[in-house]
């Protein structure tokens, strides 16, 4: 990969104007879209998960084929551009009507492009830094705050216009993220090749599918936090600008760990962060389900979320780095991010939404927890930070 020209920079805050437009839409699609779908629309928990889990799952399919197709055009910010567009105009679909299956059909389609558009983002904006890739985190913060500035404003504007302001704020936003993308020239990468029996080889370890179970079992966990937090402290007594507040303020815990992530790495290594990560998200879940009507309690569970999340994703990103090496390493996290945030952020949702409607939300949390332990204790006996070596 190319360096910048000498004396240009990149560009810094074009760069970041979409991860402020992007994170900014998803603070208001995570905390408030189920609040949505249920007070408006009317649906069920069941109907609830089954409709987050459809939208989840177009995390499995569209990195891939979108990837290929950008890859294979060499049109990488083009397919970005087209892609936000398509979710601006899938997403108006939900002017039209509430029924499930149009719902679905909506989510489906706006899901399938705006989930398209960030990776292929991320790697522009690589591709824009070069070798400084140390400086990613100077425009990736940006997001960071997008999402902060959304979760802590939107309580306050639902209180006085109602819940359904939520569709006109995501729909704001999403014209935002396709407009910012006007804002930068593409970038080309160089050419590199996969090499397809490499990938067979390091795929054919069990502990590389160990890991990646891990992780997907990590994020199912997460489904009932991701779907259901927001009406969970609803039922609880909660105002919205408390939970929008609570919302931000485990993202700012995360933020806190991403500035010192690269020392607790180095000084413990991956493996044991991530084993630590995946303990720590059981008994977050445990707490949460338990003392939730503890404001105290609940401010501590939320600052959990910097282990995980922070903690859980930054030393997974650097397990599969180290599994997947050089040239597989674009086809490694594809995998991480196919089979974690898609098939288990799927899986979560779906089956939350039942847990939830049957046994209650507590036990849904349990359910999460156990789920978490699962993960725990498969890494802690089988995942380590060795490479496996492969043969040429």
């Amino acid at each position: 990969m190319k360096n910048p020209p000498p004396g240009v920079k990149p560009p810094y805050g074009r760069l970041s104007a979409f991860y402020f437009a992007y994170f900014a839409a998803l603070g208001v699609f995570v905390p408030y879209w189920t609040v949505y779908l249920k007070n408006i629309a009317g649906f069920s928990p069941a109907q609830i998960g089954e409709l987050m889990a459809v939208f989840m799952a177009t995390k499995i399919v569209a990195p891939f084929i979108w990837g290929w197709l950008a890859d294979h055009t060499g049109e990488r910010l083009r397919i970005i551009r087209i892609a936000s567009l398509l979710a601006v105009v899938c997403f108006a679909g939900v002017y039209w009507q509430h029924s499930f299956g149009w719902m679905a059909v909506v989510m489906v389609g706006f899901g399938f492009f705006w989930n398209a558009s960030l990776p292929q983002f991320e790697a522009l904006t690589l591709n824009h830094l070069g070798s400084h890739i140390g400086r990613y985190s100077r425009i990736r913060l940006w997001g960071s705050v997008g999402f902060i500035v959304t979760v802590a404003t939107l309580p306050a504007v639902l209180e006085r216009y109602g819940v359904a302001v939520v569709m006109d704020a995501l729909l704001l936003l999403f014209v935002g993220i396709w407009l910012s993308t006007g804002l930068v020239q593409d970038k080309p990468h160089a050419e590199q090749s996969i090499a397809a029996s490499r990938l067979r080889e390091v795929l054919r370890h069990p502990a590389v599918w160990v890991l990646l179970l891990a992780c997907a079992l990590q994020q199912a966990s997460h489904g009932a936090y991701y779907t259901f937090f927001s009406i969970y402290l609803e039922d609880h007594g909660y105002s919205r600008q408390v939970t929008g507040w609570m919302w931000a303020l485990g993202v700012m815990a995360e933020v806190g760990l991403f500035v010192v992530m690269h020392r607790l790495i180095g000084r413990f290594g991956a493996a044991h962060l991530f084993v630590w990560a995946l303990l720590l998200t059981a008994l977050r879940w445990v707490v949460l389900g338990t003392w939730a009507d503890n404001g105290v309690v609940l401010m501590v569970s939320q600052l959990f979320h910097a282990a995980t999340y922070g903690l859980f994703h930054a030393s997974a990103i650097h397990l599969i780095h180290h599994q997947f090496p050089g040239k597989l390493q674009g086809r490694g996290q594809a995998l991480y991010s196919g089979l974690s945030y898609g098939v288990g952020g799927a899986l979560g949702s779906l089956f939350s939404g039942y847990v939830w409607e049957y046994w209650g939300a507590v036990n849904t949390f349990y359910a999460a927890a156990a789920l978490a332990a699962g993960a725990w204790l498969l890494a802690l006996i089988y995942v380590r930070e060795e490479a496996h070596v492969i043969h040429r």
